[in-house]
């Protein structure tokens, strides 16, 4: 639900809830100060004990998003690294394959590009997963002709472990970019945290003070809930998943080919 809003929308919202509910609890601890003896006790010990459940909630949650995080960034490193070692083994294959071959995975570089840009789920993304599954199984059929080719040849071989692995790397990439945190988890965060507050600057009204402090928490902990929703959008907010080690593999494969190819 929510990774399909705006950046700004997310924020709006958190804004409204969290501010909106801290505001209401203010206005409910002021209408009802002179029961203060018999309310502060009670629902100071509620607020203490739901304070330091939503911070537990909190930081779970952030968690999640910045595990998720480092997974998207690392699994753009593999599959960069997965590209760079096939397009050095693939300079050693037979000609035509070898041109043919090498031609496609710098294609296929740009696919990888196209979905570390493209917003997960969107349109752009799945014609360039289309793009990239057609690169694979022309790439795969290359592998399987030099193979026909040079049975016994090492050179193939180790071109076509590299080749799986590569395939390998891109779903893993792919996979990494649509596990996000579950819904459920960041509604109970920001629900635990919208209560947790209202609870907090109703206990603080009905003392009549702490009315700067009670609303500096909220937004601080609005700020903590945007970071967690950025975290978990790869390509739509402000933290994104750098593409630099594909673009500068990229920019790597305008250079000559390093290895000729073999002698016949």
């Amino acid at each position: 639900m929510f990774f399909r809003l705006s950046s700004w929308e997310v924020a709006l919202i958190l804004l409204a809830v969290v501010l909106g509910t801290t505001a209401i609890g203010l206005v409910l601890g002021r209408y009802l100060r002179h029961r203060s003896e018999h309310l502060r006790e009670p629902f100071g010990v509620l607020q203490a004990a739901l304070l330091g459940l939503v911070g537990l909630v909190l930081a779970f949650g952030l968690a999640l998003a910045v595990g998720r995080y480092e997974a998207r960034r690392t699994a753009v490193v593999d599959e960069a690294n997965a590209i760079g070692t096939t397009y050095l083994r693939a300079q050693t294959l037979s000609e035509p394959i070898r041109t043919q071959s090498l031609e496609r995975l710098v294609r296929y570089t740009d696919t990888t590009i196209v979905i570390s840009n493209a917003v997960p789920g969107s349109a752009e993304e799945r014609d360039a997963e289309t793009t990239g599954d057609r690169l694979q199984r022309e790439l795969w059929a290359l592998a399987g002709q030099e193979l026909d080719e040079a049975p016994v040849s090492s050179a193939p071989r180790l071109y076509v472990e590299s080749l799986n692995e590569m395939f390998d790397a891109e779903t893993a990439r792919i996979g990494a970019l649509d596990n996000r945190v579950p819904g459920p988890v960041l509604a109970v965060e920001v629900g635990g945290a919208a209560v947790a507050l209202a609870l907090l600057a109703f206990y603080l009204a009905i003392l009549g003070r702490g009315v700067a402090t009670v609303m500096l928490a909220a937004g601080l902990i609005t700020i903590l809930l945007l970071v967690t929703f950025d975290l978990d959008r790869p390509t739509r907010g402000l933290i994104k998943v750098p593409d630099t080690p594909l673009v500068d593999l990229r920019a790597s494969m305008e250079l000559l080919p390093a290895a000729s190819a073999p002698e016949p």
